[in-house]
């Protein structure tokens, strides 16, 4: 078996799948390594095993959605897009769909038909695939990339391509060896930490399960600095757990936590129950349900929130046994208040092993944005989530690793040529 190539990509999943396929459109002989026994074992888990394979969105809102270091993404996406991902599965007899928030699956609506397409491109284009061969270590001389290292022998190859994903679910390889191969020849990468995660709350109605298993549609959850200054902000749906928050709203906010419980013990979120409307609309409102009432505002008040949380708000003030007639304006406004403005206490998230997405990742500094090219020695390109780049759920994160992992194939293709 040959064991000279002009590209070799390290891992098998979308960024690596992809940068294989376009480097060998492109001409060159190319090996994809990957040491699991099959590639795309992650993505198979993806979209709760649907496959959110992108996002129908224009490319600046792609970029919005993108909040760690998107705007590196403009190079990549004025190459290859959504629209291109897209077109590649259906050109290849891919059925795709488009769901709510412009989420696109296959309509088979399983991630094992997306899977399968790019496991049967790699195999017409002739790529090399070595599974259950993991790398141990790229080569280099020092001045350029001259290969990579298995327990089968050196192979050799002009450009090599890091696409190893993050450190989120190791179990499915995502071990952090991209991490560990890019520093090997100089590169730096920026602290890791969990993105896409549920969020832990210290807050004592979560020890007393008072508002466990809670779900609430369509409110804002902000993120507030010790400045008081609001970092991030998301109007979405939000779950109430044995441990804190999940669901879409939680999860947005998540990375936006980490990076503030780098310098302090806790971090402060403020929930806003109400985002369309202000504290005078709900004192309004309150009054038109409850003061023609003799009923007490637990039962006057029947449907303006949950049950649950209803009663936890009154409790708070003291009024829930009260009618409307008995409480001062004073108590109804800081029942408006925990409407609009309720505080919790965030001391941290799930770990990377159980969180969806690697914040941090490879130096975008030391990295060309037109290539994925390494600005520390020719010949390595870097795709996906070993870079420093992370988004959003919602097909945010497939999206930068199918686009960075075409571009980083098509330039690592005319290094070997050059």
């Amino acid at each position: 078996m040959s064991k000279k190539f002009d590209v070799i990509v390290v891992g098998g999943g979308p960024a690596g799948m992809m940068a294989a396929i376009t480097a060998a459109m492109n001409g060159t002989k190319v090996a994809l390594f990957e040491k699991n026994k099959r590639p795309g074992k992650k993505l198979l888990m993806t979209g709760g095993g649907r496959c959110n394979v992108t996002n129908n969105r224009p490319v600046d809102d792609l970029i919005f959605h993108i909040p760690g270091n998107g705007r590196f993404l403009y190079s990549t996406f004025s190459q290859f897009d959504n629209q291109d991902v897209m077109s590649f599965f259906s050109e290849r007899g891919v059925a795709l769909k488009e769901e709510d928030h412009g989420r696109i699956f296959p309509v088979s609506d399983k991630s094992a038909t997306i899977v399968n397409t790019l496991k049967d491109e790699l195999e017409q284009l002739n790529v090399s695939l070595h599974f259950k061969e993991p790398i141990e270590k790229i080569i280099s001389d020092g001045e350029r990339i001259q290969g990579v290292r298995t327990a089968e022998g050196d192979y050799s190859a002009k450009s090599v391509i890091l696409t190893t994903g993050g450190i989120t679910y190791p179990s499915t390889g995502s071990q952090g060896d991209g991490y560990r191969f890019a520093k090997s020849v100089g590169h730096h990468v920026t602290p890791l930490y969990p993105t896409e995660s549920p969020i832990f709350l210290t807050d004592d109605f979560v020890a007393e399960k008072t508002l466990q298993g809670l779900s609430l549609q369509d409110v804002t959850l902000s993120v507030i600095d010790e400045k008081n200054k609001t970092i991030a902000s998301h109007e979405m749906d939000l779950l109430f757990t044995h441990f804190g928050i999940s669901g879409p709203a939680a999860l947005r906010c998540s990375s936006f936590v980490n990076q503030l419980l780098r310098t302090q013990q806790t971090v402060t979120l403020k929930l806003d129950c109400f985002p369309d409307k202000t504290v005078n609309d709900l004192m309004e409102e309150v009054a038109e349900l409850a003061k023609t009432s003799t009923k007490q505002l637990k039962n006057a008040l029947a449907g303006f929130l949950p049950e649950r949380l209803l009663l936890f708000f009154l409790e708070k003030v003291g009024i829930s046994e009260q009618t409307y007639g008995q409480t001062s304006k004073e108590q109804l406004e800081e029942f408006v208040s925990y409407c609009k403005n309720w505080s919790l206490t965030a001391n941290k998230t799930f770990g990377l092993e159980k969180s969806f997405v690697t914040g941090g990742g490879v130096e975008l500094k030391e990295v060309n944005p037109k290539d994925l090219a390494s600005k520390k020695i020719p010949g390595l390109y870097f795709a996906g989530e070993v870079l420093d780049v992370n988004g959003y759920t919602g097909g945010y994160n497939i999206t930068t690793a199918f686009c960075t992992g075409y571009v980083a194939g098509t330039h690592a293709a005319y290094n070997a040529f050059a």
